[in-house]
């Protein structure tokens, strides 16, 4: 896809962040949008703003853990549009804590999200995308997919599995030559709400972590625009990329991963001590 211009894209977490960034950016080049979201009021903000575009603008409020809602609402888009080109499965959330004060219910909720909405929304648009005869997916993963980080083991848990589902899918579509593609996308910090609106559970103390702190620190290390992500997201899509890397803290941290493992985990440790 090297020209977004009266294409149809479905973009999921659309009512802020990465996901509005896309869709403005998208609607800037011509592409229709089909946006969801269970924050019904930045979803139709989102809309508003798209609208001077000219584009075709539909909304949803979807729960994309929810495989039933995710199946329906694809259907919906290519009722509506008449035909998708390309799933951006953005939606996500976050959560502090450590692997003993991570509860199940806390661990099962952002499962639900971050990597089972991002199975629901690849195999509910799949279909449609090969039928459009053109078509790309595209997983946010995240830099947590690339490097286990204190504090983050469920969130890491489901970025890394994002960055697995979606790198054994496009050999996958490698294979079978059916006109569609995918990415794998690895943002460093982003200026978005997803750490202020971060649940937080126990344990945290026992690695010498505040809790307000914590949050405070993690948004401190935001250094890249949502817009700045899109046009990454966007580009990579055009260049047909297999992995993104969105930030300079995200090819810093892709270089760290690379480094031998007990080295990367000493240093991180290491850190963790001194600050406490």
């Amino acid at each position: 896809m090297k020209d977004f211009r009266d294409r149809v894209a479905a973009i999921t977490g659309a009512a802020s962040g990465i996901g509005r960034a896309l869709a403005l950016d998208l609607a800037r080049r011509g592409c229709h949008l089909a946006l969801s979201d269970v924050d019904e009021g930045g979803l139709a903000e989102t809309a508003r703003r798209a609208a001077p575009a000219g584009v075709e603008v539909t909304t949803a409020s979807v729960d994309v853990a929810e495989r039933a809602a995710v199946d329906a609402w694809a259907t919906q888009v290519a009722a509506d549009h008449g035909r998708v080109n390309l799933i951006v499965n953005n939606a996500g959330v976050a959560l502090g804590a450590t692997v003993q004060g991570t509860s199940d219910e806390d661990l099962a909720w952002l499962m639900g999200i971050n990597f089972w909405g991002v199975v629901h929304g690849t195999t509910a648009f799949l279909p449609h995308l090969a039928a459009a005869g053109e078509g790309h997916v595209v997983n946010i993963s995240s830099v947590f997919g690339l490097m286990g980080i204190p504090s983050q083991s469920a969130y890491n848990a489901a970025k890394f599995a994002v960055r697995g589902y979606t790198e054994a899918l496009r050999v996958e579509l490698d294979i079978e030559r059916r006109g569609v593609s995918a990415t794998s996308v690895h943002p460093g910090g982003i200026k978005t709400n997803i750490a202020r609106n971060a649940r937080l559970g126990g344990g945290l103390d026992e690695l010498g972590q505040d809790p307000a702190e914590a949050r405070r620190d993690l948004e401190r290390l935001f250094i890249t625009s949502p817009e700045k992500a899109a046009r990454t997201i966007v580009r990579a899509v055009q260049l047909d990329k297999r992995r993104a890397l969105v930030g300079p803290d995200a090819l810093a941290i892709d270089l760290l991963a690379k480094l031998p493992l007990g080295l990367t985990q000493r240093l991180l440790a290491a850190g963790a001590r001194q600050s406490r």
